[in-house]
């Protein structure tokens, strides 16, 4: 049996391989497909968690690059840094 160190899931060693080719389309809060490389607005204001800034309404993101997960955006904010945000909280501009 194979195991997984991280999910500690287990598949013999003849089992197929499933493709993950599957794209899952991201789309803004008015359901817009955004890509890699878009710029978005926030539409708004988010609490960082662990500190007391706040991203404000109106902010422009640039350069935004998708990933997997439930913070499906993850970009770099002017005065903020690296953050990582949810598709249904921007729109595209």
């Amino acid at each position: 049996m194979y195991i997984c160190p991280e999910c500690a899931h287990e598949w013999p060693p003849g089992a197929a391989i499933e493709s993950t080719d599957e794209t899952s389309v991201v789309r803004d809060a008015y359901g817009n497909v955004l890509n890699d490389g878009d710029a978005v607005t926030v539409i708004k204001d988010l609490k960082i968690k662990g500190s007391s800034a706040v991203v404000k309404v109106g902010t422009k993101v640039k350069n935004i690059r998708l990933v997997s997960g439930d913070h499906d955006i993850d970009c770099k904010i002017d005065g903020i840094g690296a953050m990582q945000l949810k598709s249904e909280f921007v729109k595209k501009t």
